[in-house]
């Protein structure tokens, strides 16, 4: 091995000794001994850590990028949470390099590896949605944050596993299968699912397979992920993210948002991909950092929680086992100084009817114009078609019935759809702002996921989880972060607040996470007995 040459131990295989050298080593947690620069943990080094070594010229970012893909090869199979690396990766990196040694920084996610959810548009690397009508050529351009990340001299890593078409196609579908990229396993339980959409982002962070990685939600499908894989996700501020080149279902929910293994990676990435400052008092992007730092925003940062108000919104319905989880976050909250107090946000049933119609009319809208960006089917039609001729599309589940009843759904001129729609986004946002102005509250939280379902194609999702909705029909953030462990199974909590506060979500969730330290590593289990007794 040549001297200061990284390498990633793989909880699935024995660790190897590095060989000396002046880089630091990168390892996983329960690596080989340290030689005497100290051991940087892939499972819980930070950006601003990295960049610090970087910095110190002990450690470049080709030497990163090689440690990640290693890794990849080494524990992905068991995972299948990565679609394809990027070949361009290292000569991404060598680029990185050459900014380090000439003092030409772009910033902090520099010679950071990255992962991009495969319903994201990335030039010249196929970009899929999960779908085998879409994995002929490649885009020609990139999707917008796509082209923010390479300005910041982010390492384009590769594509993350979906859901096919972001769970928007049948009636009963199973979170992470494609038919592109087959199933994704959560690594805590390999037989539990990884929940949502952005199921291989998560489940990639959770692995340790990139620093961080690009989710997209429309309701659910960043921070589910996030909560079930025991990472932290963000769901931006509707708009603050561009969606543009971005597989859409409805433009009026639709955002991608970043993922990490920690609250000031998703901090750092945010400020490299937002299009705009967070609102009213935001000078830059850069809050977004400085509040996960703790560090004032232009409103406050949050060194910790005395004298923060959270809602506790407690969902009783995800089951025992995560109501205990809720219990013991919010008992360690309040021994830090936060005031917890119990609420219940008005109009969700109203919500939930509504949500799921005006949807289907949006995406007819929306996949209609994106695919005409497309070489393959040019409509929703022809993608109906397209499925019914491939078999390999009905592998494990036939159903577009999705599809087919946005085919027939009314169009966005309908006055139906247009009441529908204004009544949602009145609703929704008056779910949080009522309950927050009612009770002085500075966030909401709720848990974010139950343990991980079986993955079972013949059943589908057990996935009726209603804590992200508000937050996101409103078009407001959420953040979740971990909580705890229901047995061997992450569980998150959501933070939601309202629009434009995405600055001072993320300041509060990284003195929550600095609180619940509650993030552990997977163990890879082929499979685990019932959720009772949470810790």
């Amino acid at each position: 091995m040549l001297a200061g040459s990284l390498w990633a131990a793989s909880p699935l295989q024995p660790a190897r000794a590095a060989a000396p050298g002046p880089a630091g080593v990168i390892a996983t947690t329960g690596g080989a001994p340290a030689h005497d620069l100290g051991r940087l943990h892939l499972d819980t080094v930070t950006i601003p850590q990295l960049q610090a070594r970087m910095a110190a010229g002990a450690l470049t970012p080709s030497e990163l990028t090689r440690a990640y893909l290693k890794r990849i090869k080494a524990v992905d199979p068991r995972i299948h949470a990565v679609l394809r690396t990027d070949p361009s990766a290292l000569r991404q990196a060598a680029a990185s390099d050459a900014r380090h040694r000439a003092g030409s920084v772009r910033g902090p996610l520099d010679g950071i590896p990255v992962l991009i959810k495969d319903n994201v548009d990335t030039r010249g690397l196929s970009s899929t949605a999960g779908s085998l009508a879409l994995a002929g050529s490649p885009p020609a351009s990139d999707a917008a944050l796509v082209t923010r990340l390479r300005r910041a001299g982010a390492v384009i890593l590769g594509k993350t596993n979906l859901s096919e078409w972001a769970n928007f196609r049948a009636a009963k579908p199973t979170s992470g299968w494609s038919a592109v990229g087959g199933q994704t396993h959560n690594p805590y339980v390999l037989d539990r699912n990884p929940c949502g959409s952005s199921a291989g982002s998560g489940a990639a962070l959770a692995a340790s397979l990139a620093q961080v990685a690009i989710g997209t939600e429309t309701d659910g499908s960043i921070v589910c992920p996030a909560g079930m894989n025991g990472v932290v996700g963000l769901k931006p501020t509707l708009g603050l993210v561009s969606a543009r080149g971005v597989v859409p279902i409805s433009a009026e929910q639709d955002t991608a948002g970043p993922m990490a293994r920690n609250v000031v990676d998703v901090a750092l990435t945010l400020a490299a991909i937002a299009e705009r400052p967070a609102g009213a008092g935001e000078a830059d992007t850069g809050a977004f950092a400085r509040a996960a730092a703790g560090r004032p925003t232009g409103s406050g940062g949050v060194r910790d929680l005395r004298g923060k108000r959270i809602g506790l919104w407690r969902l009783p319905s995800l089951g025992q086992a995560v109501d205990d989880v809720m219990t013991r976050a919010t008992r360690r909250l309040r021994a830090a100084g936060a005031e917890v107090v119990e609420v219940t946000p008005p109009y969700q049933d109203r919500l939930a009817a509504l949500e799921f119609p005006a949807l289907l009319t949006e995406f007819h809208r929306d996949i209609d114009a994106y695919l005409a960006t497309r070489e393959g089917p040019r409509d929703l039609a022809a993608l109906i078609a397209f499925n019914s001729g491939h078999a390999a599309e009905r592998t494990c589940f036939a159903g577009q019935e999705l599809f087919q009843q946005a085919l027939a759904a009314p169009p966005t001129t309908d006055p139906g759809y247009r009441a529908m729609r204004a009544e949602l986004r009145d609703l929704s946002r008056r779910s949080i702002d009522e309950t927050m102005a009612a009770h002085h509250l500075d966030a909401i939280a709720a848990p974010t996921n139950p343990p991980a379902w079986t993955t079972d194609c013949a059943r589908g999702d057990n996935d009726v989880i209603p804590s992200s909705t508000p937050a996101a029909v409103a078009g407001y953030p959420s953040l979740s972060v971990p909580a705890g462990s229901a047995g061997e199974l992450p569980v998150g909590m959501l933070l939601m607040a309202g629009g434009h506060q995405d600055a001072e979500l993320l300041s509060l969730g990284a003195a929550v996470e600095r609180r619940l330290h509650a993030w552990r590593a997977p163990r890879y289990l082929p499979t685990t007995g019932a959720e009772a007794g949470a810790r």
